[in-house]
Parts: C-alpha cells; sequence; structure tokens
C-alpha cells in the first residue's frame, strides 16, 4: 500500500459543475438548505457550500468553457462524475433526496439499501447525478 502523504490540514474539496440557468441553479441548491458564499458568487459563477471543507462552484456553460479546452458534455446525455454525499442517518438521506425531487429534481433509481450502506440518486435540474448516502458506522469490514 502506497504511503499516505501527510498534509498540514485536509484539502478542501472544490466540485464544479457548468449550469444553464445560474440564478435557477442558485435557488434549487439554496431551497435543498445549502449556503451561498457571496465572496466567491457573482454573474458567472456561485459558490455553493456543501459542508466546512467542501464546496460545489456553479459556473455558467460559457465561464466553464474557459477552463477546459475540450467540448462541453451533456450531463443529461451523458454522465462523467457521480457527486456523492454522506449523511448522518437513513432518514436524511430520505429527506435531502425528497427535497430535491420536490425542486424539480428527478430521482434515477430506487432506493438502494444494503446491509451497510443507504443511497439514494437523483439528477440535478442541470442532469447532474447526486446521490446521498449513510454507512452503518459501526460496519467493520
Amino acid at each position: 500500500m502506497p504511503e499516505k502523504t501527510p498534509h498540514a490540514q485536509p484539502p478542501k474539496l472544490s466540485l464544479n459543475l457548468a449550469v444553464k440557468n445560474l440564478d435557477r441553479s442558485i435557488k434549487f441548491f439554496t431551497d435543498m438548505g445549502y449556503y451561498i458564499n457571496p465572496h466567491f458568487t457573482g454573474p458567472t459563477a456561485a459558490c455553493v457550500v456543501l459542508s466546512d471543507e467542501n464546496d460545489c462552484m456553479l459556473l455558467t456553460e460559457e465561464f466553464f468553457k474557459g477552463f477546459i479546452d475540450r467540448p462541453l458534455s451533456d450531463p443529461k446525455i451523458s454522465t462523467a462524475s457521480l457527486v456523492a454525499l454522506s449523511c448522518a442517518t437513513r432518514a436524511e438521506v430520505d429527506v435531502m433526496v425528497n427535497k430535491a425531487v420536490k425542486l424539480g429534481g428527478r430521482e434515477i433509481r430506487p432506493a438502494q439499501a444494503m446491509d451497510v450502506m443507504y443511497l439514494r440518486s437523483f439528477e440535478d435540474l442541470d442532469g447532474h447525478i447526486w446521490e446521498y448516502y449513510w454507512m452503518d458506522p459501526n460496519f467493520r469490514g
């Protein structure tokens, strides 16, 4: 097994997603209960704070294209990633996915209940796939 690289502090994950309508996406994520960091939000981007260590930058498609040198894919047609967020309980998984669906998201498959994990997935307004999951903290694999 490779040796772990020491970090002075855990790295912060900042996910970047292209969106068709920034205002609509901001409303979706604030209605989901997330905070928008105004210091990193403007006419072409918004910072959705997912947790103390993780955020998601919503970038207009045109702004997003400035960071890449290949075609922008359509997440409603092809999948390049799954965004997975942990929850403290199974009930929290249900609350979050039910809220997303109520706000216009689309659940993409039935809940998956396994011995040590519970998972539900939905597609956001732009087609990005989000998964909320709970893992049994007592599991020792």
